[in-house]
């Protein structure tokens, strides 16, 4: 039976009316949704526009105030998660739902075991397992711990704990957000089989550009609301832009030319060592100077982490040297490396960012709450936390009901603004940011990147790390390729091309810089600086 717009297969869910209420926010306001059989439906929005708050309803970790929920024709109450996993519907959270020390096997089979009388049936497990990774192109291996995956076959192991489960409705949250650009394509691969097979599949997603090549309609949220509904034929990355933000956005960055000053960061030799005690960072020399952005590009795991965490302290150097406005860093701690004008906007938020069971205000002054004006001695002066939190929301637009909720409560989006409103609000003259718009929203980045550009023009020097290659390209006067932790080029950012920076990243080795893929001959060896 044919379904509105056109849609000839069967609607498996449906969302009608649906209203949440918060305390101070409606998230979501009379919202309705259909999804229909072996579709990808892609859910836009800026960070707080109540996507994830939609998908937790659907998903039973919520309940809706009004409204009701539909799953292939009949109204359903889901009142749980347990509950959504019997009518088919799985949900894989943007932060894993996965224990560490336990195998995939073990991990995909928790609250799910298959028995054998009173034993597990690991070997049936085992099986089914194997047959549902063959299927869908999910490669994964039973028997390894899910502690010494990389995050995209962490991702795998959930779609395939979802599939386990029989689910036939999957809610992807901000999917790629931590993927490499190639962990990314291996997942829409994997998304295309499923949906091809019947599979119906919700992802959001901030990155237009995944939107508009991979989702069969684009449902659009701003402050609770539908705003509208399209399809990536009938869309641009900037009406798309315009959509989720209710104003034009600037997509390209607008910056003038560098001044570069002093040397403000130099790095001589530097080892770093990585948790499992492997050589990540290997020996590398850098030089960033005051009013530029060298940025450090790489698909991740190639020692950014570790480096990052070297040169603000959270990870020893084996060997080699720091020096940040000619003072030596080596051996400093963070608080440190902070007080001597350091900036940093960790890859990880939740657990070097913020502290999520603090309040807002507690996280805005996490580093200088010691200092005046924020203390007397060993006496906190609570009316200048609140005065300097306030003055963070409103110059930095961070999304929240008031200043006295949990950083826990803000959209991931939110969270990742407040971290960059407490560092930029700092007297400093080195920023170190690593992956600094990850999982945030289209005008949100247009934000962060014209205040790391302004911080650039006022005499800043910059260290961007992040894995994602327009962003390098779009910020960076000078990149840094890192490879196997080695730095295995230094180019000028308008000096190379797309395929060719892409190349250095995966080992490749440049003929030459502006020339497309054929002048590019692979190798699997860190080729010389340019």
């Amino acid at each position: 039976m044919a379904g509105e717009n056109g849609h000839t297969r069967p609607i498996v869910l449906e969302a009608r009316g649906i209203t949440k209420r918060f305390p101070g926010v409606v998230a979501n306001n009379n919202v309705s949704l259909r999804l229909y059989k072996g579709e990808t439906l892609a859910l836009l929005g800026e960070n707080g526009a109540g996507k994830s708050t939609l998908m937790n309803i659907l998903y039973g970790l919520y309940h809706q105030d009004e409204g009701e929920i539909l799953v292939n024709g009949k109204p359903v109450r889901v009142n749980n998660p347990h509950e959504a996993i019997a009518l088919g519907i799985g949900m894989v959270h943007q932060h894993f739902q996965l224990v560490p020390v336990m195998t995939v096997a073990e991990n995909i089979m928790l609250g799910a075991e298959v028995t054998n009388g009173p034993f597990l049936d690991r070997k049936r497990a085992h099986a089914r397992i194997r047959e549902i990774s063959t299927r869908h192109g999910l490669t994964v291996d039973p028997d390894a711990l899910v502690a010494d995956l990389p995050v995209g076959a962490q991702q795998r192991v959930e779609i395939i704990k979802a599939l386990y489960r029989q689910a036939d409705i999957l809610i992807l949250d901000e999917p790629t957000a931590v993927l490499t650009p190639q962990e990314a394509d291996d997942l829409f691969s994997v998304m295309r089989s499923l949906a091809d097979q019947g599979t119906a599949i919700i992802f959001i997603t901030h990155k237009l550009r995944e939107v508009l090549e991979y989702a069969d309609r684009i449902m659009v949220l701003r402050s609770g609301k539908v705003v509208g509904e399209t399809t990536p034929i009938e869309a641009t990355e900037a009406s798309l832009a315009s959509m989720m933000v209710g104003r034009n956005v600037i997509l390209q960055v607008e910056k003038p030319a560098a001044h570069p000053g002093e040397v403000i960061l130099a790095v001589q030799g530097l080892q770093v060592y990585d948790d499992r005690q492997h050589l990540a960072v290997n020996g590398i020399d850098l030089e960033v100077r005051e009013g530029e952005i060298l940025g450090i590009a790489g698909v991740q795991g190639n020692g950014q982490t570790e480096l990052v965490a070297a040169l603000t302290g959270l990870r020893a150097a084996a060997a080699g040297n720091i020096t940040i406005l000619g003072q030596q860093a080596v051996g400093r701690s963070p608080r440190q490396i902070s007080e001597m004008g350091v900036a940093h906007v960790p890859e990880d938020r939740q657990r070097d960012g913020i502290v999520k069971s603090y309040l807002l205000t507690d996280n805005g002054v996490l580093e200088i709450y010691y200092q005046t004006p924020f203390a007397r001695g060993i006496v906190r002066d609570d009316k200048e936390v609140i005065k300097h939190a306030e003055e963070l929301v409103k110059a930095f637009d961070v999304r929240t009901p008031n200043i006295y909720v949990q950083a826990a409560a803000l959209s991931g989006g939110n969270q990742q603004k407040l971290i960059i409103a407490r560092e930029f609000s700092r007297p400093i003259k080195l920023l170190i940011a690593a992956q600094p718009t990850r999982g945030v929203d289209v005008g949100s980045i247009e934000f962060i990147h014209r205040q790391i550009v302004r911080k650039r023009n006022e005499g800043w020097a910059v260290l961007l790390v992040s894995a994602e290659l327009d962003e390098i390209m779009a910020l960076s006067d000078r990149i840094a390729v890192m490879y196997h932790g080695d730095i295995v080029a230094t180019v000028d950012a308008d000096e190379v091309s797309r395929e060719a920076l892409g190349l250095l990243m995966a080992g490749g080795r440049v003929a030459t810089l502006n020339d497309p893929v054929d002048a590019v001959t692979e190798t699997r060896e860190p080729v010389s600086p340019l």
